[in-house]
């Protein structure tokens, strides 16, 4: 079998669709797992996800719909997951199908709950399968913009290259740039960062702090993100590179960001509550704080950011009063 052989989406969000159009330029097939019988339904009738970019139509005779984890599992060779991380171990505790001799992607831009753990180690951990058939996928990649037909840019990691390599090529195309890393982990740890200090930049730009101040925030988060990184994983990575710098700046300035945007509610005045409230999708950003504050106290590398957001989401500490204390740190 030529790697990645038969594809699995695996969610029915945002993401997975933009991903899912991406395939189908380049696979003939691929089977797309949704949990939800009638929304599936509801997609073949109307050939586009009734939820999410409703404006990008889709052959659906190329496409084996499915409701059920295990016969998407079971039927393919590559499995991408593309949901929110606080589902992702949810639907994974529906699997009864092995999955050691697959490959799993992870296009999660967060951490499994509970497990303070990279979807990719995981899956490795939990699941057995080979690291050499983990593989991660980040932007900067609006989902939004793949729906626009806007040109999009994605990096496939690996610690196989040539994997890397093949499965990138499944999403290249005209208006999508793939290429290939051996970085899993600080692509993994970057697609959570970026989103956290998203959130940093949409409070302040929610507290009217200015462009000058939201610049100094954003180059201070991409060393800060540099220093955690190196501090889990010291491998060589140049950290202005697409995947790092240029996904933290489209999260952090975008008006598709939904992690800017969550930050911005709490910049005007909103409760986390409410600010969760208005929020039509997940900020990951939200969950992921958590996480790397808590993975931190082992490495204890100084994350005056994302010690702030912390404090701000999970301590009511006053935007304004955290704000003012991290920017101290700012060089």
């Amino acid at each position: 079998m030529d790697f990645p052989g038969h594809i699995a989406v695996m969610g029915g969000g945002s993401w997975a669709t933009a991903l899912a159009s991406l395939l189908l330029k380049n696979c003939e097939m691929i089977t797309w797992y949704m949990r939800r019988d009638d929304r599936i339904e509801e997609f073949k009738r109307l050939r586009h996800n009734p939820a999410y970019l409703t404006g990008v139509t889709f052959d659906i005779e190329r496409i084996n719909f499915t409701s059920d984890i295990n016969e998407a599992a079971d039927t393919c060779d590559t499995l991408i997951y593309a949901m929110p991380s606080p589902y992702f171990k949810e639907h994974m505790q529906k699997l009864t199908v092995d999955i050691s001799s697959k490959a799993v992607v992870s296009a999660i831009k967060g951490i499994v709950p509970d497990e303070n753990m990279l979807v990719t180690d995981y899956v490795v951990e939990k699941y057995g399968v080979s690291p050499d058939k983990v593989l991660v996928i980040s932007g900067p990649c609006h989902a939004e913009e793949v729906g626009l037909n806007r040109p999009s840019y994605l990096t496939v990691g690996c610690s196989d290259i040539e994997h890397a390599q093949a499965f990138a090529k499944t999403l290249d195309g005209f208006n999508a740039h793939a290429i290939a890393s051996t970085d899993v982990v600080g692509i993994g740890y970057a697609g959570v960062l970026k989103n956290v200090y998203a959130i940093a930049a949409g409070i302040v730009h929610g507290m009217k702090r200015g462009d000058n101040f939201s610049a100094m925030l954003v180059s201070n988060a991409i060393r800060e993100m540099e220093r955690f990184l190196d501090g889990v994983d010291s491998r060589p990575r140049q950290i202005c590179d697409s995947v790092y710098l240029g996904d933290l700046l489209v999260t952090a300035y975008s008006r598709f960001s939904r992690n800017h945007n969550f930050g911005a509610f709490i910049g005007r005045g909103y409760s986390v509550k409410a600010a969760k409230m208005e929020m039509e999708q997940v900020a990951e950003g939200y969950f992921g704080v958590k996480c790397i504050h808590e993975i931190n106290q082992k490495y204890n590398v100084a994350m005056p950011i994302v010690d702030g957001i912390y404090d701000i989401l999970y301590r009511r500490v006053s935007p304004e009063y955290a704000i003012t204390q991290m920017a101290r740190s700012f060089v």
